[in-house]
């Protein structure tokens, strides 16, 4: 061995020598974040940008109409009170409506003339009549069942199941000097 050569060291302890990590990866100095941070941001706008797109696309695409009618399109007013009327179940009580406006054509002018259709139980298919005497509201009584066939004929099968008629009302109890005690008011209707 000569002088010239180099002598051969020990190794050195380990708490001495780097770790494989630090030798991988350095840590990241501060240019280095705000590129990573600069490069998730960008990530995301451009995933919320179409998110906006896709959506912005839709809401547009809804808007349009082809050159075939859709039910998008203008309606005349009849028409979309109709199908507004469908849509929401309301057939029944819309034509109930209709048989308070169509009444004398319904019972006849004379019938028309003495009882008046107050209200419809939609719950129950009740249909309250309002007669303006007691033999009216008799009368009634006694037409109701061909009554209540016309109506479902109009109307559709079950639309009413009774008809409640009510005879008139009377005059507000009246308290005063000239009653007698224990009376029960006017026995009839004076009609």
């Amino acid at each position: 061995m000569s002088t010239d050569e180099p002598v051969p060291r020990p190794a050195r302890p380990s708490a001495e020598a780097p770790s494989e990590s630090e030798a991988k990866a350095p840590e990241p100095s501060g240019v280095d974040l705000a590129r990573v941070a600069l490069r998730a941001a960008k990530e995301q706008a451009r995933a919320r940008g179409d998110a906006a797109q896709q959506k912005k696309q839709a809401r547009r695409s809804g808007l349009r109409s082809g050159a075939r009618a859709d039910r998008r399109d203008p309606m005349a007013f009849g028409a979309a009170i109709n199908r507004l009327i469908t849509e929401r179940g309301w057939e029944t009580p819309a034509a109930m409506g209709g048989v308070m406006g169509r009444w004398p054509q319904i019972v006849g002018e004379d019938v028309a003339k003495h009882c008046v259709p107050e209200k419809y139980d939609e719950d129950e298919r009740i249909l309250v009549v309002r007669c303006d005497s007691t033999a009216w509201a008799t009368n009634l009584r006694l037409l109701a069942p061909t009554l209540v066939a016309r109506l479902n004929e109009d109307l559709g099968h079950g639309a009413v199941k009774l008809i409640k008629v009510n005879g008139p009302g009377g005059a507000p109890r009246r308290y005063g000097p000239l009653r007698a005690p224990g009376s029960t008011g006017p026995g009839d209707t004076y009609g």
